[in-house]
């Protein structure tokens, strides 16, 4: 076959013949060195589409099972409860909201800018008719199957390098060992999380433009003529488009910049970085010579990727502020030790925490804050070990990157261990604090590299050993291993209950853990084991707020008010702008009769959160009890300004003016909340009664028998309508509704005593007729 190599990186070092024959030596070390696997893949398998078509199907059978799973632990706040998804918001704001909905602007916004991923969110709310999760988790098993499809190209550049034919087509020199890494990345469990959570779209999606933007990258170098000049510069600045877009479905999408970077300046340009030290160490004149310096076309592109980096950075700082997200202690512990030693062995202790979830993906948990990683403090604990470890086994990597006569074998370390430590960069506390100890998620890019050092390691041993079958039974072992931990860790994620309770035995000692438990089954209406997980969270971190927070509220409805107020007074002295705890220990301390700190309580409140419509609704409740009701109607209406369809606030502002026969305001009030909420049954209950002593009889009644259909099993519907018919006089249809009202509610008393008054009427008004 007539082939063209327009450029290889297997190319022995200081060969620089363009012609197919001078890589005669480069190709066979290939095959040599790919053929390590041949005990492992039969050649019936290699073919690419066949290849793609396997990975693709492996990669969704490990994750199939998630399809039909909940909306779980962070969308709930990422999708359920965020307007951005719904019709009503305009898109324009999805520029100006972080991920979770927030303004950016806000001091709580986490500053997480991931508007092409709340944009797909947004459409799968469209196509699927509202919140039905089946849809969502579709896409992301599709997206993981796609991605693992493209891994087979990915691989096949950095196994097999770039050679072309002369139509111009990239030849797949390493099948067999692009084959097996992208099978281990398909199948690799730490990608649960971005699989069967929903909210890990974002990392799927700035793994694909991620990996886009590399293979754009790499068709930069296809052409090598003038006429190619034009062709390369557009690849280059397709490649900065695609990294815009992976930044902008998550941060970490912009250090596809970087890695493009090493790879054109390292396997492109040949740069040896051990030689050119060495020189510059000697001062070796032949360094002004080297042709990796006078390559004006590399600077070209080097000045492209830094300017396209520079400019992305600074539109992100203008849309999303100077000020930093606001992180707490239990959220990044180590970031806020004192000492920057301690804060660096604790860093250096999650690296080697994450390293181990790549090497053994057994123990993972949805969340590893919270006291479930205690601080190491002094040298003399044993977990040190694990950072000596961490450390020797990367230095040796980087030596031999660094160091190896063998340049295949160099470049295809310094690329694994590119693809392993600069995706990994932006969570890794170097730059600036992340809200996190450990996070499977961000492990999806970096686990890229590990695969590419596995599949290396494999075909070394391969090649230095006999037992070629027990290293084949070996690889086997570990795709059917993780594919079965994939399927079991995929039925975790499908409900909160199964997630929260399977990280019980990774994580015993976080906090955070046991306060979902807790709050999972307080949804539920277990109160009794709820607040055994409640009290855990808190002895576990006796400064965990929203756990106090929770457990006073189910305190407070099983009337046990003392130890609730002692609970909700401990966390607003923790954090005093916790504005949810403020409110809900007013409502303690209202229980208590205890009415002016009860005020003051919603009051602060109200100071920390300016719009917040249940705090405004709760403190009318306490101005109506003592009476003040100008004080009240004033609350509630706040309240109904701030949240519109506030059913509660409209219900007592009618039934106050009500009482207080203000029957015209009442009304006028009634028929505005239900242009605002009108199919609200409640509010046409009370505006029904509203007319009827307004003798508005046909008018009330029409509302009755409307909020009868919504609601048929309301005692109270049915007795008020009887009581309207009795007034206006249809006694027959008023016995009936009465009759219905006390087969739902026998113990209405109030009922009970206008129904043997309408009986006494009409057993009168039968003797009468007699």
């Amino acid at each position: 076959m007539n082939i063209y190599v327009v450029l290889s990186f297997l190319q022995i070092p200081n060969q620089h013949n363009a012609g197919a024959g001078g890589h005669q030596p480069a190709v066979f070390r290939m095959a040599v060195l790919d053929t390590d696997l041949d005990h492992i893949f039969p050649s019936s398998v290699l073919p690419p589409l066949w290849a793609k078509l396997v990975v693709g199907l492996v990669a969704i059978v490990c994750f199939a099972r998630s399809y039909d799973g909940d909306f779980v632990f962070d969308d709930s706040e990422a999708i359920v409860n965020n307007k951005d998804l719904q019709a009503e918001t305009p898109l324009g704001d999805l520029w100006h909201h972080d991920f979770w909905g927030s303004r950016l602007s806000s001091n709580t916004s986490h500053k997480s800018y991931r508007p092409l991923t709340v944009l797909t969110f947004r459409i799968n709310y469209y196509l699927s008719g509202g919140f039905h999760p089946v849809g969502f988790h579709v896409v992301n098993i599709l997206l993981h199957g796609g991605i693992s499809v493209l891994m087979v190209d990915v691989f096949s550049v950095l196994f097999g390098g770039l050679q072309y034919t002369s139509k111009g087509r990239r030849l797949h020199l390493a099948p067999r060992a692009s084959l097996l890494a992208a099978l281990l990345f398909a199948v690799h469990p730490v990608h649960t999380e971005c699989v069967a959570g929903v909210v890990g779209r974002a990392d799927l999606l700035c793994a694909l433009f991620f990996l886009l933007s590399f293979l754009g990258y790499c068709k930069a170098f296809r052409e090598s003529n003038k006429e190619g000049t034009y062709s390369s510069t557009f690849w280059v600045l397709l490649s900065i488009f695609l990294g815009a877009v992976a930044m902008l479905c998550k941060e970490q999408g912009i250090t596809v910049l970087g890695l493009n970077a090493v790879f054109d300046i390292l396997v492109i340009g040949k740069f040896n970085v051990l030689e050119i030290v060495q020189k510059v160490l000697h001062k070796d004149k032949s360094l002004e010579s080297l042709g990796m310096l006078r390559n004006g076309g590399l600077l070209f592109r080097m000045t492209l990727l830094t300017s396209g980096g520079a400019g992305m950075l600074y539109v992100r700082w203008r849309i999303m502020g100077t000020g930093p997200p606001a992180f707490t202690e239990v959220d990044n512990p180590a970031s806020f030790a004192d000492g920057m030693l301690v804060r660096a062995v604790n860093y250096n202790y999650y690296y080697s925490l994450n390293a181990w979830l790549l090497l053994c993906p057994w123990w993972l948990c949805f969340d590893w804050s919270m006291g479930c990683i205690p601080l190491i403090k002094s040298v003399s604990d044993w977990r040190v070990i694990a950072l000596a470890a961490l450390w020797f086994c990367l230095i040796g990597l980087i030596c031999q990157a660094l160091c190896s006569e063998d340049g295949h074998k160099r470049r295809i370390l310094t690329l694994g261990l590119g693809f392993l430590v600069i995706p990994f960069l932006p969570a890794s506390n170097l730059f600036f604090r992340v809200g996190f100890v450990v996070a499977e998620r961000v492990l999806y890019l970096p686990s890229v590299g590990y695969c590419v050092l596995l599949t290396f390691g494999f075909g070394a041993l391969s090649k230095h050993t006999k037992k070629k079958k027990l290293i084949a039974a070996v690889v086997l072992g570990i795709l059917l291993i993780n594919m079965l931990r994939c399927v079991v860790r995929s039925g975790q994620w499908r409900s909160e209950e199964q997630l929260f309770r399977s990280a019980l035995s990774v994580c015993p000692l976080n906090a955070k853990v046991h306060y979902n438990i807790g709050k999972n089954l307080a949804d539920k209406g277990n109160q009794t084991a709820a607040i055994r997980y409640y009290r855990e969270a808190v002895r576990l971190n006796p400064k965990y707020v929203h756990a106090m927070n929770n457990l006073g509220n189910i305190l407070k409805e099983r009337n046990e008010l003392q130890e609730a107020e002692e609970l909700l007074s401990l966390a607003v002295r923790i954090q005093p702008d916790f504005a949810a705890a403020w409110m809900n220990l007013g409502i303690v301390q209202n229980s208590l009769k205890r009415f002016e700190a009860a005020e003051q309580s919603y009051r602060m409140a109200i100071k920390h959160r300016r719009k917040y419509p249940d705090c405004y609704y709760n403190l009318g409740r306490l101005y109506a009890d003592l009476n003040r009701h100008v004080d009240a109607l004033n609350a509630w209406r706040n309240a109904t300004v701030l949240k519109p369809e506030h059913s509660l606030a409209w219900n007592n502002m009618i039934i106050l003016l009500d009482n207080t026969g203000n029957l015209a305001q009442a009304e006028a009030v009634g028929r505005e909340a239900l242009e605002l909420i009108p199919n609200d049954h409640s509010l046409m209950f009370s505006l029904a009664n509203v007319l009827g002593k307004s003798q508005k009889y046909k008018e009330s009644e029409a509302l009755f028998l409307k909020a009868i259909k919504a609601n048929p099993n309301a005692a109270s519907y049915h007795g008020n309508l009887a009581v309207l018919y009795h007034r206006w006089g249809h006694l027959d249809l008023a016995k009936k509704h009465y009759e219905i009202s006390l087969q739902l509610d026998p113990t209405a008393s109030g009922t009970k005593e206008n129904y043997g008054l309408l009986r006494r009427k009409l057993e009168l008004m039968q003797k009468k007729d007699v």
